[in-house]
């Protein structure tokens, strides 16, 4: 067959007609019932995302989140087969994790589907030709190399094992990519809000995107339109659930300009190193070392608005100062951070965590989010002064004045006023 038939057939396999699903379907067919916080996961029932057939479809929104808007122009342009059915085979998780008694209870886990790599397997009687079942969480292996990791070799601040860590500063690790699954009357819950409430506001302010919300009160479950959560696990996984080995974790908000380019007006990405150091050294113990990674920009904000605040930083009067930082990020978002750290802790519970003997962070609202959902939290690891940028003194001061963890003092009035930044 040419390309250009090809293509034909794609373009003919569009459907022409448009079906709301904004008001429960008519007749005798009945979405398969979501139980939420049941142990086995047949009860509970799978997550059916689908748009393959939409009279099974038992949540609001569609499988891969803000990607989906992606598949939506592959198909539009023709790419994409509309009725193509994901071949599953050889993906399950490489390594068996769970599950875990917090799997369990409905008011651990709210923002992610605990079953959601075993899909595939689980539910593998209900994949017929009118199902779409997909996974919402995959589990993999690979070798990660940071460069900073050779250097800490050479320092003698981390030792190749020949195992974990290689000599050529490679690292083997474990990761899950997580894809949020939203319960809704649990983050209602979790978040002290009316679930009506949450669903109208969710309904207006992404405008109007998901009639369901508001029009589907049988619909409990939402897959928004929002970015994940990647897992990097280093060491065994039965010992991250083992409280009597020694576990490090670091929770780390996405920060593409430090993370990746390594901008220095922050600490994300010297922090995120030394948590990699730490889970390192942990894990060489005969413990265990989880780096969290949430895709959460700019505390949630977004890079253009954290771009903006840069420049309102750089340019208010008396130049960048820590005594303004929090107050120029409000100006311009009109708050300060949102994150919403509350639902953070579903993931550690989804890894059986009860106990953190390394939390890696200097955050407030971490620490505080974490111990509230009943995980132990035994030593909390400031970054070393020796790691902080010499511009991202503003952030990291300012942030212990809020309240973030310090081991060395706090500056506050005229002191705080006196730390600046360069001017870009």
């Amino acid at each position: 067959m040419t390309d250009d038939a090809a293509n034909a057939n794609l373009k003919s396999a569009k459907p022409k007609h448009i079906i709301l699903t904004s008001h429960q379907t008519r007749g005798s067919t009945k979405v398969v019932p979501i139980q939420w916080g049941a142990a086995d996961p047949r009860q509970r029932g799978p997550v059916i995302g689908s748009l393959r057939s939409l009279k099974h479809r038992n949540v609001i929104g569609t499988h891969a989140g803000s990607y989906g808007v992606y598949r939506a122009l592959a198909v539009a342009s023709g790419v994409l087969d509309p009725t193509h059915k994901a071949d599953l085979t050889n993906t399950a998780p490489v390594v068996p994790l769970g599950p875990y008694p917090s799997w369990s209870d409905p008011d651990k886990i709210v923002s992610l589907d605990p079953f959601g790599a075993m899909a595939g397997e689980v539910f593998a009687d209900c994949q017929g030709d009118e199902y779409d079942i997909l996974p919402t969480i995959a589990i993999t292996k690979a070798h990660i190399n940071i460069p900073e990791l050779k250097d800490e070799i050479a320092q003698g601040r981390l030792q190749v094992d020949g195992s974990l860590l290689k000599a050529d500063g490679s690292l083997v690790v474990t990761k899950a990519a997580i894809d949020p699954v939203w319960y809704l009357p649990g983050i209602a819950k979790r978040l002290q809000i009316e679930e009506w409430e949450l669903r109208r506001v969710l309904f207006q302010q992404t405008g109007n995107m998901f009639p369901e919300l508001v029009t589907r009160p049988d619909l409990h479950v939402f897959l928004p339109p929002i970015g994940g959560t990647t897992v990097y696990i280093i060491g065994e996984i039965e010992a991250i659930a083992d409280p009597s080995k020694p576990l490090a974790v670091r929770v780390h908000d996405e920060c593409n300009g430090s993370d990746v380019f390594g901008s220095d007006i922050c600490t994300c990405r010297p922090y995120l190193v030394h948590g990699i150091e730490v889970c390192v050294q942990t894990a060489q113990e005969g413990g265990a070392g989880v780096i969290v990674y949430c895709r959460k920009e700019g505390r949630a904000l977004g890079e253009v608005t954290k771009f903006l605040v840069y420049n309102a930083r750089k340019r208010q009067e008396g130049g960048d100062r820590a005594d303004a930082y929090f107050l120029r990020t409000e100006c311009v978002a009109g708050v300060q951070d949102m994150r919403f750290q509350e639902l953070m802790p579903d993931v550690l519970h989804w890894l059986g965590i009860t106990r953190i003997d390394r939390l890696v962070s200097m955050s407030n609202m971490k620490y505080n989010a974490i111990t509230n959902a009943g995980i132990e939290v035994v030593d909390r690891i400031p970054i070393p002064p020796e790691l902080i940028p010499a511009d991202a003194q503003v952030e990291i001061e300012a942030k212990k004045a809020s309240g973030y963890y310090s081991e060395d003092g706090v500056l506050l009035g005229e002191e705080l006023a006196q730390v600046k930044g360069r001017e870009y």
